[in-house]
């Protein structure tokens, strides 16, 4: 059996330790934990055209995508650009608690790297696919305040523009201004498909796991490998960050309660479905290029969803070094925050470890934590705000 042998190479690696301490600074992972550990991988995951937009993966669409991404002229004030709330040098997050378009909104903007591997998009799941979600900041009045004639006034107005869009979708720009608008969503769509974070050091622990090379794996740094088991036993992460983007795709309450502008209770998920199954984009409806609606099944049953109000979805962790405040709010500004504050919200995984409540965690499990999420980034994780371990107390 694969998994006792990975675990025999792998506890062998602790005995080239010449003394004790050394040999207590790593732990020696069960087969059971190596067997959650891999199922957080490979990375990165394989390209997967989205069937309801019949240009995802087209390289002209892609370069359209990306020419209206860094395009102010998409805004009703032509002033505000996509790129203006998810900027590439902060990991396509920015920085603010709250995101600000032309007037500021009631949540955090999250980043929208790895954001083809989402189910769901949004922090309430308001859309069931990525090129709705990237209509509805244009349509927005607190983000771009835009309209359907006037994205369809540019990309018929615009020679350069007209011509990017006949070369993806190899007719001129149509007549119907809401059919263009969900094009122009398409397009970008296709361009956000391509953002994918790096490969991490914990990949290449992962990775070295699978193939059983202890010598690669005793690289990966031991306070980092103390809280990859916290993250996947005790500290009960992995039951809502799964997977190899350390998201379940799911819903869950956080324990942190927002309000909305207008002084309401942010209830999440509830307010989203809603908005969903109101939707004219969404993949019900007649935008969608899937034919056989297969991708719609989940918003069908999104109706019967129970225990919505104040959920929110599950962020996945990759590049999670770079992209705080954090939370759906952005109340927390560091990680250390968080796991100071957050408690293991309700599993949709059926687990031993996997049941609902707070768990208590000392200075020490914290700071081997964030040592453990620091190597989820393709980047320096120095970088994140409060990243010293020691200093999260």
């Amino acid at each position: 059996m694969v998994l006792p042998l990975l675990f025999l190479a792998f506890g062998l690696s602790t005995a080239v330790h010449s003394t004790r301490a050394a040999a207590q600074d790593a732990p020696a992972f069960t087969p059971r934990e190596i067997g959650r550990i891999l199922a957080h991988g490979p990375w990165p995951q394989p390209a997967r055209p989205d069937p309801s937009n019949r240009v995802s993966g087209n390289a002209p669409a892609i370069a359209l995508g990306e020419r209206l991404f860094y395009s102010p002229r998409l805004s009703g004030t032509g002033a505000v650009l996509c790129a203006s709330c998810h900027e590439p040098w902060r990991a396509y997050s920015d920085g603010r608690s709250r995101g600000v378009g032309i007037e500021p909104v009631d949540r955090n903007t999250p980043s929208v790297v790895n954001a083809r591997l989402n189910r769901w998009f949004g922090w309430d799941g308001a859309n069931d696919n990525l090129w709705a979600q990237s209509v509805r900041p244009l349509l927005e009045r607190r983000e771009m305040r835009s309209s359907a004639a006037q994205v369809a006034a540019l990309m018929r107005g615009d020679p350069d523009l007209s011509l990017l869009y006949q070369r993806a979708f190899g007719a001129p720009p149509p007549a119907n201004d809401e059919a263009l608008l969900v094009d122009v969503g398409k397009a970008l769509a296709a361009y956000l498909e391509t953002l994918d974070s790096g490969r991490t050091p914990f990949d290449d622990f992962r990775d070295a796991l699978a193939r059983g090379d202890s010598a690669a794996a005793a690289r990966y740094p031991p306070q980092a490998q103390r809280g990859l088991r916290i993250f996947i036993g005790s500290g009960k992460c992995a039951a809502c960050h799964a997977g190899p983007n350390f998201s379940d795709a799911a819903f869950h309450r956080s324990g942190i309660a927002s309000r909305l502008e207008t002084g309401e209770a942010d209830t999440g998920r509830q307010a989203g479905i809603d908005r969903l199954l109101a939707s004219r984009y969404n993949q019900l409806g007649a935008y969608s290029d899937d034919a056989s609606r297969t991708g719609a099944q989940l918003t069908r049953r999104a109706s019967g969803e129970t225990d919505a109000a104040g959920a929110f979805r599950t962020p996945g962790l990759r590049q999670v070094a770079l992209t705080a405040p954090n939370m759906h709010d952005g109340s927390l500004a560091t990680l250390c925050e968080v796991l100071r504050r957050h408690p293991a919200g309700e599993s949709a995984v059926e687990s031993d470890e996997a049941q609902p409540g707070p768990v208590a965690l000392t200075a020490q499990e914290r700071g081997d934590l964030l040592a453990f999420l620091a190597t989820l980034s393709d980047a320096d994780g120095s970088r994140m705000t409060g990243a010293n371990p020691l200093a999260c107390r």
